[in-house]
């Protein structure tokens, strides 16, 4: 149904305007609640009701019964006549009692149409009917003051027929309006499909931006546990030190208190038998009766050298007399200061060591500038390795792959990284599975690829780290035919190697919880370094950034 239409039947018949609480009479009819109660109680003074609509009479004054269905309809049709409004804002140009949204506007008569008086609006060419608008004159030439019914291609300008025929448009290559908007509504159609592309593309990369944001979130999470578990250790190792230590200072306190004490019991008891001859020596050189002095034994004898010179050796006895005891606790004077500082600078230093240790591994651990990516170069593949499509697992084979034999290949297990390094600080994590044997190391390029000298670490252009079940299942480090056997047994099969090319440094870790530092090479590298895989059976992996 129309909205005039609608209207209409929404209408009260007694204001005129749209129902307001809407009641029903027993005849049907339905008024505004506050329209009817207005209406006099009775009609003529005969004590009868009337209905305003069929005059259908009540002996009683009608009940009045609320209209639910009606409000609703009502509530809904407002609710939509505010809706076109505010969408359009255009009203008929004709309904002037009260507002009625217009449905089309006629750019001949320039006025707007509600539904019923489109209906009685004429029907001639003339009359172009086009959306609702308040600014008719827009679409009507401002020469000519007549319909821009054409468009000229030549000067995309929207045109009348007399532009087209006399006015400056005059030959030019024109369309029908409606062709035109066809056509550049296809073109906008082109154009956002392009759009849309574009923004598929853009909606990709955000979401490929944003895993690359939560990955770069995991990894600094991961990184922060290592080091607090890192640092967590350290905190441990300097408690389980400090107690060490201080015991060890209590432990050698307590002999040397015991000893001293031992040495001072002992001088005192000199000291008061030497107290007691002094007296009795005294006396003597106060007496006047040489009779009595005479007879007294030899002041000599009363000194004792002898008797003093057992007592210090006793004393030093106690002291460490002899020089294998002089070096644990020493004489007098050393038992109390110099052997103990030396003790004392001793621990310093071994906790100095201990410290400086513990700080360079989390340095190199974690303070590096590049995870490295790292991608094998087939070219230079042993033929009993494949190699992964994504260059980053070596496995052995027994079956021999039909590579072309060049000067870069090495001739069995080997693999060299394509990327180099020739600065900077960078690390990268390998993983074995299931090989019993396996190398990681790094070397120059110029190293041999077949002989004694391809041999990891059996020369001086590569540092390697050996393992496996085939090494006894422990470490062991290479580099310049030297071994070095590590005390370690292997108990993960991921290991990071970080390199720090300008201080000349190499470290392997394994990657346990927490980390676990196994080696550091030092030297002063004169070439660039590749990263270099070897594995017999199983296969080892180069683990990507994450």
């Amino acid at each position: 149904m129309a909205s005039a239409d609608l209207r209409d039947e929404l209408t009260c018949s007694i204001c005129k305007d749209i129902y307001t609480d809407p009641v029903t009479l027993r005849c049907g009819h339905n008024f505004c609640r506050v329209c009817i109660d207005r209406l006099p109680d009775t009609d003529g003074g005969y004590g009868e009701y009337s209905c305003p609509e069929c005059r259908a009479t009540f002996h009683k004054r009608p009940p009045l019964q609320k209209n639910i269905t009606l409000c609703n309809v009502v509530e809904n049709f407002l609710s939509t006549q505010r809706h076109q409004g505010e969408i359009t804002g255009i009203c008929c140009t004709y309904c002037i009692h009260s507002p009625v949204p217009a449905v089309r506007s006629c750019l001949m008569c320039e006025a707007s149409l509600c539904d019923n008086h489109l209906k009685i609006h004429s029907k001639s060419s003339e009359h172009v009917l086009s959306d609702p608008s308040t600014s008719l004159e827009i679409r009507k030439c401002s020469v000519h003051k007549k319909i821009l019914e054409y468009y000229c291609t030549e000067d995309a300008a929207c045109i009348c027929v007399s532009c087209s025929l006399a006015g400056e448009h005059r030959g030019h290559r024109v369309e029908m309006l409606e062709e035109a908007f066809g056509k550049k509504k296809e073109k906008l159609r082109n154009v956002l499909q392009q759009l849309l592309t574009k923004r598929k593309k853009t909606e990709e990369r955000v979401r490929s931006l944003e895993e690359s944001k939560r990955k770069a979130q995991e990894k600094a999470a991961g990184e922060a546990e290592r080091v607090t578990a890192l640092c967590t250790d350290i905190r441990r190792q300097l408690d389980e030190m400090e107690k060490k230590v201080l015991s060890d200072i209590f432990r050698s306190e307590e002999k040397m208190l015991l000893s001293l004490s031992d040495v001072i019991q002992k001088l005192e008891i000199k000291k008061d038998e030497l107290s007691r001859k002094m007296r009795h020596i005294e006396e003597l050189c106060n007496m006047t009766d040489p009779l009595t002095v005479l007879q007294e034994p030899d002041t000599g004898d009363l000194c004792d050298p002898e008797g003093e010179e057992g007592g210090d050796e006793d004393t030093r006895g106690h002291n460490g007399g002899n020089e294998e005891t002089e070096g644990h606790d020493g004489g007098d004077e050393a038992t109390g200061g110099h052997d103990g500082g030396d003790w004392g600078a001793e621990l310093i230093s071994h906790i100095s060591q201990t410290l400086s240790a513990m700080i360079t591994d989390t340095n190199v651990i974690f303070h590096v500038e590049d995870s490295a990516d790292i991608l094998l170069d087939v070219n230079t593949a042993a033929n009993n390795l494949l190699i992964s499509d994504d260059l980053k697992t070596a496995t052995w084979t027994e079956i021999t792959q039909n590579r072309p034999e060049t000067a870069e290949r090495f001739q069995i297990n080997k693999v060299m990284s394509g990327r180099r390094f020739t600065s900077g600080r960078h690390y990268w994590d390998v993983e074995t599975r299931g090989s019993p044997s396996w190398r990681v190391a790094i070397c120059y390029p110029t190293m041999d690829r077949r002989g004694d000298q391809s041999y990891i670490g059996y020369n001086k252009k590569s540092w390697g780290l050996y393992g496996g079940q085939g090494n006894n299942n422990q470490y062991s480090v290479r580099h310049d035919s030297k071994v070095i056997r590590l005390p370690h047994q292997i108990s993960s099969d991921r290991f990071r190697i970080c390199l720090d090319y300008e201080a000349g440094q190499l470290s392997f870790y394994e990657l346990c919880d927490p980390i676990r530092h196994l080696h550091t090479f030092t030297a002063t590298f004169s070439e660039p370094l590749h990263a270099l895989l070897a594995v017999s059976k199983g296969s080892i992996r180069i683990l990507g950034n994450s």
